[in-house]
């Protein structure tokens, strides 16, 4: 069965932001990519993008993956505040679903507060302090 991996870029600020989610879900990055590496005659790359992510990988949970890079400045900029992808986290118990959302939301906005839903799951939603959205919830 195939499988997915949400897929975040960012405007500058890729190792950061995936520095934070590694402080909350735990593990090792899998793969880290920069844009020097690629740099060459063939392949210029502008001293302004030459420190910025080109891929970088993050395992979380069973066989689920968090991806993401910079955009190169030559692509324009990811527009933040108009994102329309939510990543949504299926928790393994109650207790890991208050952790990844009280971790993940620090410094961002919440737009639910994380409690039991109508439709019986501890469920909550939030936008983090990269403007990625997410939902997290639990069902017991």
């Amino acid at each position: 069965m195939a499988s997915l991996h949400p897929y975040v870029h960012f405007n500058g600020n890729a190792e950061e932001a995936f520095t934070f989610y590694k402080s909350v879900f735990g593990g090792e990055f899998g793969k880290v990519m920069w844009y020097k590496d690629l740099a060459s005659e063939q392949f210029p790359i502008g001293d302004k993008d030459i420190n910025r992510l080109m891929h970088i990988s993050l395992p979380i949970g069973k066989g689920s993956m968090l991806l993401g890079s910079d955009v190169l400045s030559v692509m324009g900029e990811v527009t933040e505040a108009d994102n329309r992808n939510t990543i949504s986290i299926s928790a393994e118990s109650r207790e890991e679903a208050g952790k990844l959302f009280h971790g993940l939301s620090a410094g961002g906005s919440i737009e639910m507060p994380i409690n039991d839903g109508p439709f019986g799951a501890y469920f909550g939603m939030f936008t983090d302090k990269y403007g990625v959205q997410w939902m997290v919830e639990f069902t017991g």
